[in-house]
Order: structure tokens, then C-alpha cells, then sequence
């Protein structure tokens, strides 16, 4: 039997995004993204100490200096909008709200991690929290994510899916495939472009004939925008552009995030094909984090002693959490023979 078309979307509940590039951001706006955005910073430093120390085994990638992408685009959608990745995934766990004490059990293997220990720091999903992975195969989620916006559509339930992929992804075939059919459908999915310049260890410039990577969607008629990836407050404008695009029934959006990693492309990348002073001289005038810094201060929201605080508080979540996932057991060994199936 052919499969049902989705039925297109009469109504929505998508709340129509702040106006301009200078829009209105409360204290609590900017101290929740900077808190949020610490956080990721400070779990991610942990977890590379972890690895050193040999308690996170396998493949593991930090996501330090691109913080302001996910949190931006989180404060932009709605409960109930999914989220999906590639393997840089523990700060979107981390922002959709997910445990750091579960993020890290599972990032060392153990059992109370949110995959019970078995699919480590690529692999993790929570339903409750609506993100569904972590992906190991470069590109895999794009076409997964179309499929939770199809889903949407043919539910009728006003959602949006916003499916992450790197600039290395951004030249997979799948992707256009899924370019093609959610425009076909108008399926609400933001397609989010993490151009964090190298992809695995190669330049965008040598890689991508097109570098203006917003522009891939083109030929399929799907606008596209480019973003700036340090900036939490732009991401955050952009993404409820985006939202509110695809909310409406107009079809999918393109957000290319111009960011930057300041760790190689995994923990065993010693990242020899850029220099130390373009490393450096992107933290010392393009740091997220320092970037809401200033302006907390500048609009005297906060004092330094203030911040201080905020990082100590972070600091002793993360710190816990790596006690939590070292008390943590094994899993047992005939954990191997489930999950693997599911009986209909």
C-alpha cells in the first residue's frame, strides 16, 4: 500500500519571533544562555580530563567554542520541538535538559548512563527530553530528522524538528535527498549547519566548491540564512525566524552557523592543520561565552563576583556528575543481548 501523504498543517502554535537583530534580551534571557553555555563549556572540559585519565573509552568529541549555537537555537523553540545530532552531541543533550549525571554515566559506559553504558558519547537519546541522538554516521541524522518532521506534519501537532549536521555532512548525499523531500512536503524541519570551519581536519575552503553553505538549499527553493555562531543572541533571533517559517507550513530552513571548535576534531586529533594563533585569536575576540560576559556586565545585570558565583555552581554539577558516572557499574554482560530488537 503506498504510503499516505502528510495532510498539510492548518494551524500552529509557533509564537512569532522578536524583531531585528536588536531585539529585546531580559536579565533572565542572558543569564540563563551564559549559565547554560558554561555549563556545556565546563561538563566538556571535564569530560576531556575523563578521557585522559582512560575513563571514557572510544570515540569522544567536545563541543567547546560552539556553545552559543545550541543554546540559541534552544531558546528559540518550543516544548515538544525535537532536536537531533551528529556525534558533538553532549551540549545539545545538555541544553534540552537531559541529566549531566546520566550524559556522563553514559559517556564512561555505565549503566545508568542514558543508553545503560552501551552507546557512549556518540550514542545517546532521551525520549522525555524529545532529542533522539547522537549519530555516529556523518550525515545519518539529516534524513532521520526529515523523518521526525514528516512525522509532525501527519500529526498535524504544530511541531518543528531541528536537525543539526556539521560543514563535512553538509556535502553527503543524504542530505540533499532530504533537502528534496521536505520541500516536496514542506515538512517543518530547520536543517542547521554547525560550520565550525574543518569539518574533520580539512578547511571548508579545499573542501566545498560552494562555501556559502547556506545556500546549498537553493535549487530545492529553501531559504537560507547565515548566522553568527558566537553570538547567542543572533542564533537565538535566527532560529525563531526559522521556527516560525517552518511553523507556519512553509517548509524547511536553512541556518548555517558560522562557529569554531577550539579542540581537534575527537580527542585524538591533535588539530596540526590550523595554527595556535588562529586558535588564540578567535578566543581572545569571539568567545561565546565571553561575549555574554561583557554584555551582562556592560548592562550591569551582574557583577564579576556574581559570575564567579554562577561558575563555582556549575563547576560542583559537573564535578558531581563525574563522581555519578565513576560509582556507577558496568553494565552487566547480558545487557549484550538487549536493545537489539524490538518485537512487534
Amino acid at each position: 500500500m503506498a504510503a499516505k501523504k502528510p495532510v498539510k498543517r492548518t494551524t500552529t502554535t509557533a509564537a512569532a519571533p522578536k524583531k531585528g537583530p536588536a531585539a529585546k534580551v531580559t536579565k533572565n534571557d542572558l543569564m540563563a544562555y551564559y549559565r547554560d553555555m558554561l555549563l556545556i563549556r565546563r561538563f566538556e572540559e571535564k569530560a576531556g580530563q575523563l578521557y585522559g585519565m582512560g575513563l571514557i573509552a572510544g570515540f569522544c568529541h567536545l563541543y567547546i567554542g560552539q556553545e552559543a549555537v545550541v543554546v540559541g537555537v534552544q531558546a528559540a523553540l518550543e516544548e515538544g520541538d525535537q532536536v537531533i545530532t551528529g556525534y558533538r552531541d553532549h551540549g545539545h543533550m545538555l541544553v534540552t535538559g537531559m541529566d549531566p549525571n546520566g550524559v556522563m554515566a553514559e559517556l564512561t559506559g555505565r549503566e545508568d548512563g542514558y543508553s545503560k553504558g552501551k552507546g557512549g558519547s556518540m550514542h545517546m537519546f532521551s525520549r522525555e527530553k524529545q532529542f533522539f541522538g547522537g549519530h555516529g554516521i556523518v550525515g545519518a541524522q539529516v534524513p532521520i530528522g526529515t523523518g521526525l518532521a514528516f512525522a509532525d506534519v501527519y500529526k498535524n501537532n504544530g511541531k518543528v524538528c531541528a536537525t543539526y549536521f556539521g560543514d563535512g555532512a553538509a556535502n553527503q548525499g543524504q542530505v540533499y535527498e532530504s533537502f528534496n523531500m521536505a520541500k516536496l512536503w514542506s515538512l517543518p524541519v530547520i536543517y542547521i549547519i554547525e560550520n565550525n570551519q574543518y569539518a574533520m581536519g580539512t578547511s571548508v575552503k579545499r573542501a566545498s566548491s560552494e562555501t556559502m553553505l547556506h545556500r546549498r538549499g537553493a535549487s530545492f527553493g529553501i531559504p537560507g540564512e547565515e548566522v553568527d555562531g558566537m553570538d547567542v543572541i543572533a542564533v537565538r533571533e535566527a532560529a525563531a525566524k526559522a521556527r516560525k517559517h517552518c511553523a507556519d507550513g512553509k517548509g524547511p530552513f536553512i541556518l548555517e552557523m558560522k562557529t569554531y571548535r577550539y579542540r581537534g576534531h575527537s580527542m585524538s586529533d591533535p588539530a596540526k592543520y590550523r595554527t595556535r594563533e588562529e586558535v588564540d585569536d578567535i578566543r581572545s575576540h569571539h568567545d561565546p561565552i565571553e561575549g555574554a560576559k561583557e554584555k551582562i556586565l556592560k548592562a550591569k545585570y551582574a557583577t564579576e563576583d556574581d559570575l564567579k558565583k554562577i561558575d563555582k555552581e556549575v563547576k560542583a554539577i559537573v564535578a558531581a556528575s563525574a563522581e555519578f558516572a565513576k560509582e556507577s557499574p558496568e553494565p552487566h554482560p547480558d545487557e549484550l543481548w538487549t536493545d537489539v530488537l524490538v518485537e512487534s
